[in-house]
């Protein structure tokens, strides 16, 4: 075996190879830097959210964020689980948009949060002390400047002796050292906080309803009271008739010694029944789904909201997909004229907006000036929008007139897919139209525009827009709780119980309510898609 050294040419043949090894590594590329440009952003959004989850003490949140931000940063930055990188981001939006939602909607269908029932029992017992705030009657007034802080305000005052106390809503008033007072006698420099100029005070509406709302704490015992102003230029110390002891429990109105003891249902209740205003939200477990079957007024009333619900999902749907089904068998004949202008003026509705039909409709068929009476009915008064048979007649009408142009198009499609020599030969056995139709045409349409059906059912189920904007979901049923009407369907339903547009508001109820709707038609859909896979027998 020769041991020779390589000769200068073998040593020159080899140098290339070493170069291109030298510059096979050039550094990160443009795609990597927008990456990690990217997975900064999403860091930073993860950091600041489980920040600010921290402070609000939202453990489940926190935990959840935390969690997301570790599994995007394991999933980009690895060099495994290629699917998972396309996967991931539909997976987190399906958890926030759907799943989070679902869930939460599913929690607060558990408790009685709503109107009176808002928050902690900490923010009740804080609102109930202000709802009986009166001035101290030996309280002198105090001269008072309204002081700054970024973005936190509070009250500087001048006692008699010259002393200067400053405080803010979270921080009571505390000597402020330093502090001088202006020609008026009001604290004029304040270390720490920017005195508000009075002209400031006198001419912002928002920061005087600010003002007007601000109470800032004598000490930090509640029932010591606070200063509060109704002019910006002078306070006075406000104390609450009522006087909360945490350790019973209990609210006492110190001017007719009544008690109001804390309930579990979330209530300041006294012996004889009344109760205060201000509550907090608890869990009431099946409470609001044994309301919605055991209390009368409710049940019945939603009772007929269910059955007219059905009605006018069944109807929409029935009524829309026949008529864009014998259009688009008219207009799909090659004998008609001028097929393509009469297609497009057909479809015209489906590129409205709904909520401006319905507004249109509405006026149309007002009783007193609408077009309908005027015009079609020779100018009969027929109260279209105060019978309950006839708004839910002219509701219907006017959603079929929005969705029939959508099965017109699905049908005229599924109609030119057909295959001919199926209906030929069915021509040339001797079966007339109706028989062609009804065994061969219908269920072969159906394969295709069944799903489509059952979503629409959905949609029809849950049309919201349709119903609240026509009529509010009216004329009213009598004595129903929650204002409900008779045209109004289980979600404008929701709509009225949850208390959104206005008057006493029942989320707990809302939620469970939905719960109930939801679980509805997940199963009326499940037996649906269920049944046509039956219609694939015929393909």
């Amino acid at each position: 075996m020769s041991t020779e050294a390589p000769t200068e040419t073998a040593q020159t043949e080899r140098a290339p190879l070493r170069e291109s090894h030298a510059k096979r590594w050039r550094g990160p590329g443009w795609g990597f830097m927008i990456k990690l440009a990217l997975m900064a952003l999403v860091n930073a959004f993860g950091i600041l959210t489980a920040i600010s989850a921290w402070r609000a003490e939202s453990w489940v949140v926190l935990s959840v964020v935390v969690l997301l931000v570790v599994v995007v940063d394991i999933v980009y930055f690895g060099k495994r689980a290629l699917p998972m990188k396309y996967l991931l981001p539909g997976l987190i939006f399906l958890l926030i948009f759907q799943v989070f939602i679902f869930g939460y909607t599913a929690y607060i269908a558990f408790t009685n949060y709503g109107t009176g029932h808002i928050g902690s029992q900490e923010q009740a017992v804080e609102a109930a002390l202000i709802q009986g705030e009166r001035r101290v009657d030996d309280s002198p007034t105090y001269p008072l400047s309204v002081v700054q802080r970024g973005d936190e305000l509070g009250f500087a005052i001048a006692t008699d002796d010259g002393e200067v106390l400053v405080g803010s809503a979270i921080e009571p008033l505390s000597e402020a050292s330093g502090a001088d007072l202006s020609s008026t006698g009001a604290p004029g420099e304040v270390p720490g906080w920017t005195v508000i100029p009075r002209a400031t005070v006198l001419t912002d509406s928002v920061l005087q309803a600010q003002i007007n709302d601000l109470r800032v704490p004598v000490s930090d015992d509640a029932n010591d009271g606070s200063v509060r102003t109704r002019d910006g230029s002078s306070g006075a110390i406000y104390e609450s008739t009522l006087v909360w002891d945490a350790d019973a429990q209990a609210i006492t109105d110190t001017t007719s010694g009544t008690v109001y003891a804390a309930t579990d249902d979330g209530s300041f209740v006294a012996e004889d029944g009344t109760a205060l205003p201000t509550g907090w939200y608890v869990n009431v477990g099946f409470a609001n789904f044994l309301t919605l079957f055991t209390d009368s007024a409710l049940a019945g009333t939603l009772g007929s909201v269910t059955i007219w619900t059905f009605a006018f999902a069944i109807l929409s749907v029935g009524l829309s997909f026949a008529i864009g089904l014998g259009l688009a068998m008219v207009y799909n004949d090659p004998r008609v004229k001028g097929r393509r202008i009469l297609r497009a003026l057909f479809i015209l509705p489906y590129a409205f907006p709904a909520f401006m039909a319905a507004l249109l409709f509405r006026g149309m068929f007002n009783a007193e000036f609408g077009i309908i009476n005027d015009l079609f009915l020779f100018g009969a008064h027929i109260n279209w929008l105060g019978d309950p048979w006839l708004t839910r007649a002219a509701v219907i009408f006017v959603n079929v007139w929005l969705s029939y142009p959508y099965w017109f198009l699905v049908c005229t499609g599924a109609l030119q897919s057909l295959p001919g020599d199926t209906l030929e030969a069915a021509e040339i056995d001797g079966a007339n139209r109706w028989q062609r139709f009804r065994s061969i045409v219908l269920p072969l349409l159906l394969v295709s525009t069944a799903p489509l059906l059952i979503a629409s059912f959905a949609v029809a189920f849950n049309n919201f827009t349709v119903i609240y904007t026509f009529n509010n979901g009216g004329p009213a049923i009598p004595g129903a709780p929650y204002a409900l009407g008779s045209t109004d369907i289980l979600v404008s339903a929701i709509y009225d119980v949850s208390g959104v547009s206005g008057g006493a508001s029942d989320y707990g109820l809302a939620s469970a309510l939905s719960i109930v709707a939801f679980i509805v038609v997940g199963i009326i859909s499940a037996l649906s898609f269920r049944q046509t896979r039956k219609l694939e027998e015929y393909q």
